[in-house]
């Protein structure tokens, strides 16, 4: 992540070095900007360009910040949708004496004691998600980990995070966003793999982006489609 400070504004953007011969300057849906360059361009002559696009770049950023607060906020209650590994599941709420989460019939079900007090439904849907997150996490992870040659298993903590979908730490460990869950599992593996690919090279240089490239051949369309998957369900 590199920054550029414009006016009294400061810039936090992804620069991707590729061969290509002309810049190209995008606004995900999460708010990252991404700059695609040639190679040989240096940070003055990346900084250059960015700041005669600061007008653009703040009026997209806006964009995105205000449809985001728009948003409806999310109901638990029998009709309304969740995703789940990548798929939407219609909520069904049923009154039991037993309270848990279960997927039945195509359907993301709530058995519960109080099936009209959404608070309650709501923690019985996330102690769900959060157990899914450990299993499910862990599961891809040793899988992933057979594309590498590392004699150890990082260890996997799940933690909210505003601008990452994960970090990887020094001390072998991989923090993952939570939101991970309701990803595909190929989106899931980039991350992942994207991770994994800092224990050899800590920063995004060029042999950092050769080897995510190799381990993960679609890397940028994966990304594309988790943030924009991400985004328009929160």
């Amino acid at each position: 992540m590199r920054k550029f400070i414009y006016g009294k504004t400061e810039y936090k953007y992804h620069l991707d070095l590729g061969k290509r011969k002309t810049f190209a300057l995008s606004i995900s849906p999460s708010m990252a900007i991404i700059l695609k360059a040639p190679l040989d361009v240096g940070k003055k002559e990346a900084e250059k360009f960015l700041e005669k696009k600061a007008f653009w770049i703040d009026k997209q950023l806006k964009f995105f910040a205000n449809f985001k607060k728009t948003k409806a906020k999310k109901e638990y209650i029998s009709g309304e949708a969740f995703l789940y590994l990548g798929r939407r599941y219609m909520l069904k709420v049923y009154k039991s004496k037993e309270d848990k989460v279960i997927i039945r019939k195509g359907r993301l079900t709530i058995l519960s004691s109080k099936p009209k007090n959404q608070k309650f439904n709501k923690e019985l849907l996330n102690e769900w998600f959060e157990i899914k997150m450990n299993k499910v996490f862990m599961e891809r992870l040793e899988e992933i980990l057979q594309k590498f040659k590392y004699k150890f298993v990082p260890e996997i903590k799940i933690r909210k995070m505003s601008k990452r979908w994960g970090s990887y730490h020094s001390d072998d460990k991989i923090i993952l966003n939570p939101l991970l869950i309701h990803a595909t599992k190929s989106q899931i593996d980039y991350v992942l793999i994207h991770e994994l690919c800092h224990v050899k090279h800590k920063n995004h240089s060029k042999e950092f982006y050769g080897l995510l490239k190799r381990k993960c051949p679609k890397w940028e369309l994966e990304k594309e489609r988790l943030e924009n998957l991400i985004f328009n369900e929160f």
